[in-house]
Order: structure tokens, then C-alpha cells, then sequence
């Protein structure tokens, strides 16, 4: 009677089950990193707007009135941002339940506040609701 070489169904079955196993713990992992993207994408986004208003400033002498996420950042025929960027999806990460990033223009034209949220510490800034202000990016 001749063997013939081959896998049993419990091999086979066993290591189905151990890369389901795997690829599992790969999921989980992944879950994390694109939480720890998002929040470097909301730190550049910020900051990205935040050299589009010095520079609007430096022109206008004053920061726009109103600047929300899809508008431009333009005066006159200079456009500084062409789109303001929004918050990325999801936006119920760690502690914040927010959506877009929320301009306030203050003290007459002469300063501003970004409020953003940071769903865990990210590049030096702890997570929760943060400011950015034209001093930088600022705890509340």
C-alpha cells in the first residue's frame, strides 16, 4: 500500500485557526496606529492653518473674521489656503466627541483661537481639547 504525502484536516484546521489568531492581534494593532495618524494629521492640519493666517496677518494686519473647514483663506486676489482642511474621520477618538476644528477670531482682528481635539498625547501635546493660538499650540 503506497502513503500518500499530504495534510491532515486537523493540520489544516489548526493552522487556520492560528492564523485567524494572528491576524486578530494584527487588527488590534492597527486600530491603535491609525488613531496615533489621525492625531498627527490633526496636528498638521493645524499647523498648516496656522501659517496660513500669520501670513494672512502679515498682509492684512488683522486675522479673518471667519474661517471654517472646505472655505479658503484668501484676501483680495492672494489665496493663503485654498482649503481649509477638516477634522478626520472618526472623530470620536480617546476622551473628544468634536467634529471640525473651530476658528474664533478675538480682540478685534489682532489675535485667534483653534480649538481642536487630540484623541491621545501626540508630538509633545497631551490629548483632550487643546487651543491653538498665534502663540502656538496651547493647553486650555
Amino acid at each position: 500500500m503506497k502513503k500518500i504525502k499530504g495534510f491532515t484536516l486537523i493540520e489544516l484546521l489548526v493552522v487556520i485557526a492560528i492564523i485567524g489568531i494572528l491576524a486578530a492581534f494584527a487588527m488590534v494593532s492597527l486600530g491603535g496606529a491609525r488613531m496615533k495618524a489621525r492625531d498627527a494629521r490633526r496636528l498638521a492640519d493645524i499647523k498648516e492653518i496656522q501659517t496660513a493666517l500669520e501670513m494672512y496677518y502679515l498682509d492684512a494686519n488683522l486675522y479673518p473674521a471667519n474661517v471654517s473647514s472646505g472655505s479658503s483663506i484668501a484676501s483680495g486676489s492672494t489665496v493663503y489656503m485654498a482649503k481649509v482642511p477638516a477634522n478626520p474621520s472618526p472623530r470620536n477618538d480617546g476622551t473628544c466627541l468634536n467634529s471640525d476644528y473651530a476658528y474664533t477670531q478675538d480682540l478685534d482682528g489682532n489675535s485667534y483661537h483653534i480649538v481642536y481635539c487630540l484623541g491621545a498625547d501626540t508630538g509633545g501635546i497631551s490629548q483632550g481639547i487643546r487651543h491653538a493660538t498665534p502663540a502656538g499650540l496651547t493647553d486650555p
